[in-house]
């Protein structure tokens, strides 16, 4: 089962949030693009894990840290007697590996990091953390090439690689392995899932400002800011998608929150936020009944 489910990271929703209000610089559009991409091959490899019928335990997205090292770690199952984890790549294209060097390049001639050294860097790491909290189980590490059009040339047969046609041979072969799970196992999970860091020490945001954003409700669906108020419905203009006001200004909220986490929340902040809701006791209204009010008067603020 997925003991801890994969949900977009900080970075990714507030990148997402400011490539719609804003013109990104290049070098943050493409790191948008990456993260996205990465993303969505990791949600593709959780919906193969999925399927799995034997006894095990699945944490998705890990951030540890253990000597002073932070690692991650895409998705780790537990089974009986091995821990197997996995470096998902969701790489598109022609590369090739050199030997001699060690090294990947896209086949353009384009090094890149080499994912082999991520995943031993992972797996020494992983294995102090685990006999530093008492825990002796081998580990067993792979690095997942997830999307169909990716080929690697020169592809070194000793290393520890899944391609895409080898993925439901390797996830039949953890089925075949027999696993009777205790409570040791479920000990190890909680004590992994306890020492999971939620703020990730390698953001890379933009500078922005409230001013320089653009203000307005973002269509759940289509992405854009064709939002006009219709009773108590928020009606795209664009795809024709409709959601309840309340529920709108509450997704708002949690965006404006999201970018900045410093400012008071306030009926005027909101209400110049959101734009398309007319009425200020409106957004009041909302606001009380969702977040908790501090302060009294002109003077109050929600949390």
């Amino acid at each position: 089962m997925h003991y801890k489910p994969r949900s977009k990271s900080k970075e990714l929703r507030a990148l997402y949030s400011l490539n719609s209000r804003m013109n990104l610089p290049s070098n943050s559009k493409r790191h948008h693009l990456n993260l996205m991409k990465g993303f969505d091959g990791e949600l593709k490899f959780d919906s193969m894990t999925e399927q799995l019928q034997c006894d095990s335990i699945i944490l998705n997205d890990l951030l540890l840290k253990t000597n002073n090292t932070t690692f991650q770690i895409d998705s780790l199952i537990i089974t009986y007697d091995t821990i197997y984890f996995y470096e998902v790549k969701n790489y598109e294209g022609n590369y090739y590996y050199e030997a001699e060097t060690d090294k990947f390049f896209k086949k353009s001639g384009y090094e890149i990091l080499n994912p082999l050294h991520q995943l031993a860097r992972s797996d020494s790491l992983l294995t102090q953390l685990l006999h530093k909290h008492g825990f002796n189980i081998p580990t067993c590490a792979h690095l997942i090439f997830i999307n169909d059009a990716f080929t690697l040339y020169q592809s070194p047969l000793d290393k520890p690689i899944i391609y895409p046609t080898q993925i439901k041979q390797h996830l039949n072969q953890l089925n075949a392995i027999p696993s009777k799970l205790n409570r040791k196992h479920k000990q190890l999970a909680d004590k992994l899932m306890s020492l999971h860091i939620n703020e990730s020490p390698f953001t890379q945001l933009p500078t922005y400002e409230y001013a320089q954003l653009r203000k307005g409700i973002i269509c759940l669906k289509c992405n854009s800011f064709s939002i006009y108020v219709e009773g108590t419905k928020c009606v795209c203009e664009r795809c024709g998608h409709k959601e309840i006001v309340a529920t709108a200004v509450k997704r708002a909220v949690r965006e404006f929150q999201l970018l900045f986490p410093d400012k008071k929340i306030t009926t005027r902040v909101i209400h110049e936020w959101c734009q398309v809701v007319g009425s200020k006791k409106r957004i009041r209204k909302i606001l009380d009944r969702n977040f908790e009010a501090t302060g009294g008067n002109r003077w109050t603020y929600y949390k």
